[in-house]
């Protein structure tokens, strides 16, 4: 019931915001949503799998780029387009993972770093798609050939729509067996083992799963900007998606959407109030990590 009151919440949160004459939150709103969804995604591989990937922005990126090359190509569908960003981010991760999977700890994080700088350079040398400058989409994707969210409104629904989906999905998956044998493999790899587990293969599927909602969260931002650039893909966003999932809290999924709501919104509030903003919004995360050992998730469990 609590679900569905948030999901009313911000379902009439446009009408709220323009009788308040605030309209223009919806969309930071709408880009906060967005992060959600690449949040839980990192949040499935983080807090249940264990891995801390330092290279994640790099599936955004690769969807945003699926979306942005496919534009400029004349395919706008976005029934098309947006399975592509998905199946290519999901691709992205399969093959990588293979690699990464092999190390833990600290190699791990410094593998997928290196796989998403990778990426990144790629991203900066396709000339022919903007290089550094990046790729602009004149118009949003369209929907069954009609340009159903070119409207903001309508756009934000998609992304609240999309972000439910994933949210109620990963929240299946994870109190599935395969959620459950995932987590005990964090735990404890070894007696998952000698029950008869796969804990490499599961973590890859896992992995190429984050991935695939990567690239769902990349195509949605490249209709939100309708611009794509390289920068999607660096450490600097990678890094602020761990710390949107730390803040929420690493073990729990909706503490993840929390903490990307509260990242965006922070970053879009702080600089009206003060030109050093980022050192407040610095205190703040380090106090969170120090004090709340569950996140604002587990802050919000306090409150009710």
């Amino acid at each position: 019931m609590r679900a569905l009151a948030v999901l009313a919440a911000l379902a009439l949160a446009p009408f709220a915001l323009e009788a308040a004459g605030a309209g223009w939150w919806m969309q930071t709103l709408a880009r906060g949503l967005i992060y959600a969804i690449a949040a839980m995604a990192l949040q499935l591989v983080l807090g249940r799998g264990g891995l801390v990937c330092f290279g994640f922005a790099a599936f955004v990126g690769i969807g945003a780029y699926a979306v942005g090359i496919s534009y400029a190509h004349g395919l706008e569908e976005g029934l098309l387009t947006f399975p592509l960003a998905m199946a290519s981010a999901a691709g992205f991760a399969a093959l990588t993972g293979l690699v990464a999977l092999r190390t833990r700890g600290v190699y791990f994080i410094m593998i997928t770093l290196a796989f998403a700088q990778m990426a990144y350079f790629f991203a900066t040398s396709l000339s022919a798609y903007g290089g550094d400058d990046g790729l602009t989409l004149w118009n949003r994707s369209t929907l069954a050939g009609r340009p159903l969210v070119e409207d903001d409104r309508a756009f934000y629904w998609l992304v609240l729509a999309c972000a439910a989906a994933v949210w109620a999905g990963l929240r299946a998956l994870g109190r599935s067996p395969f959620g459950a044998a995932l987590d005990g493999a964090r735990r404890n790899e070894a007696r998952m083992a000698a029950l008869g587990y796969d804990a490499t293969a599961m973590r890859l599927a896992a992995y190429a799963l984050a991935g695939a909602l990567g690239g769902l969260a990349g195509a949605l931002l490249a209709n939100h900007a309708e611009f794509v650039s390289p920068a999607y893909m660096s450490w600097l966003r990678s890094g602020e998606l761990i710390v949107m999932v730390v803040l929420g809290g690493t073990a729990s999924l909706t503490g993840a959407a929390i903490g990307a709501l509260a990242l965006v919104g922070l970053e879009e509030a702080l600089p009206k109030l003060t030109e050093h903003w980022r050192i407040i919004l610095g205190l703040m995360v380090l106090g969170v990590a120090l004090f709340l050992r569950k996140g604002l998730a587990g802050l919000a469990e306090r409150g009710g």
